[in-house]
C-alpha cells in the first residue's frame, strides 16, 4: 500500500512556473513508476508526464512537452513536477499516481497502470 499526497497547487498567472510535489508514504518508493494526470472541468483526466522506477526514463504528453519537467528522490520518497510557461489551459486538478510492478525503465501513460492515487492538487492560470 502506497499513499500519496500533493502539495504545491495554487492560482498563477499566464507564463509563470508552478513546482509540485508528491510525497509517498508505504512501501519502497523505488518499487514504483510515477506519474501525474490532470483532470479540468468537464474534461477526462488525461495523461502529464511519468517516469520510472529508476528516474532514467521519462514520458511526456505533447501538449505539455518541453514546458514540464518530471523529476523523483527516491531517497526523499518524492516526486515533483516543474510547470514552466503555464497558460489557462493548463488549469485543472493535478494527481500524482503510483504504478506498481512496472519494468525498471517503463513510463506508463495510461491512468488503467496505475495502482494509487493521491487526491490531487488545484492549479489555476489565470489570463
Amino acid at each position: 500500500q502506497v499513499q500519496l499526497v500533493e502539495s504545491g497547487g495554487g492560482l498563477v498567472q499566464t507564463g509563470g512556473s508552478r513546482r509540485l510535489s508528491c510525497a509517498a508514504s508505504g512501501r519502497a518508493f523505488s518499487d514504483y513508476a510515477m506519474g501525474w494526470f490532470r483532470q479540468a472541468p468537464g474534461k477526462e483526466r488525461e495523461f502529464v508526464t511519468s517516469i520510472s522506477r529508476s528516474g532514467a526514463s521519462t514520458s511526456y504528453a505533447d501538449s505539455v512537452k518541453g514546458r514540464f519537467t518530471i523529476s523523483r528522490d527516491n531517497a526523499k520518497n518524492s516526486a515533483y513536477l516543474q510547470m514552466n510557461s503555464l497558460n489557462p489551459e493548463d488549469t485543472a486538478i493535478y494527481y500524482c499516481s503510483a504504478a506498481r510492478g512496472t519494468f525498471y525503465t517503463a513510463t506508463p501513460n495510461r491512468a488503467a497502470s496505475y495502482d494509487y492515487w493521491g487526491q490531487g492538487t488545484q492549479v489555476t492560470v489565470s489570463s
